[in-house]
């Protein structure tokens, strides 16, 4: 038990990425079952062109390939934050190139793209807005160049994007800051509290809610993950508006993230077990909604109206 313990809290206290691999590749599975069959064959020819997608479809027989391609590509914004030949610099540091679309020549990992921080604060404390670029901007960007006449490279490396960001914006902690007189500068998406569950503490709320949809790595266990979503919420799969979707989670952070168990500043804090389930009960939620959402966004830009 220490053991297993020990490796959970490895686990979750590395650096924050939404939702782990097994929650991305979970969603991308349910989307690519939504596109449409030119959205589909489009996808394939994009992906084709990403400078990983041989490692990608090593083994994997020529039907299957384009699905599992877009699975593991829905990971590759986060895969570069680890690699040394991507430069890890903040907003202020990659200044007038911190919007660059131009395809895989850039080398810069961008990793102010994966959140838009709609700040609250529950004690009047003072707030600071998101700063610009940020999730929204580039969904907005890359969605708009998809369905352009841009070069397929450019249009390769934004649907790659697409797949984190859009999934990225259903996780609440990628939505929001919370500022509070104890923390003053915002707690960076919950990244500054720390939680205990039953056996372990230390790790940060954050990356609790990352590992809500597993920690598989493998396309086939994000495929069996997706076909035990639930159907996504009929009222809300066709709003298409990424403005819409960072409220969304936002509200969804304030109700619920940080209600009840989470208090000010940086605990720890006990998460019980009704807050672990209803967390998981979200998780899964908002990514059948992610999903559909995804698929929509793509079906939009490449299939013929």
């Amino acid at each position: 038990m220490k053991a297993i313990a020990a490796a959970f809290l490895l686990v979750l206290a590395q650096p924050a990425h939404a939702w782990f691999d097994a929650g991305h590749q979970a969603i991308a599975a349910a989307a690519f079952v939504q596109l449409e069959p030119e959205a589909q064959q489009k996808v394939g020819r994009l992906l084709a062109l990403h400078p990983d997608y041989p490692a990608w479809t090593t083994g994997v027989p020529e039907p299957e390939r384009t699905k599992i391609a877009f699975i593991r590509a829905s990971t590759w914004a986060d895969d570069i934050k680890r690699r040394q030949d991507f430069w890890k610099n903040a907003l202020a540091e990659d200044g007038e190139h911190a919007t660059d679309n131009i395809g895989y020549g850039d080398r810069r990992s961008h990793p102010y793209w994966h959140y838009m921080d709609l700040p609250f604060s529950p004690d009047g404390a003072p707030t600071s807005a998101a700063p610009e670029p940020n999730a929204l901007t580039q969904i907005r960007v890359f969605a708009k160049t998809l369905g352009s006449d841009a070069s397929d490279e450019v249009k390769s490396y934004d649907l790659v994007w697409l797949e984190h960001l859009i999934a990225d914006a259903h996780q609440p902690l990628h939505a929001t800051s919370r500022f509070s007189k104890r923390l003053p500068k915002g707690d960076s998406g919950g990244n500054l509290e720390l939680i205990c569950l039953s056996f372990v503490c230390g790790l940060k709320l954050h990356a609790f809610w990352d590992s809500l949809l597993g920690q598989s790595g493998e396309p086939a266990d994000a495929i069996e993950t997706a076909a035990r979503l639930p159907g996504p919420d009929p009222d809300r799969v066709g709003e298409l508006e990424p403005r819409v979707w960072f409220e969304e989670s936002a509200a969804l952070a304030q109700a619920v993230v940080y209600k009840n168990a989470i208090g000010d500043g940086e605990g720890p804090f006990e998460l019980d077990q009704a807050y672990q389930a209803q967390a998981r009960e979200i998780a899964r939620a908002q990514a059948a909604l992610a999903a559909a959402r995804l698929a929509g966004i793509l079906n939009a830009a490449l299939s013929r109206k």
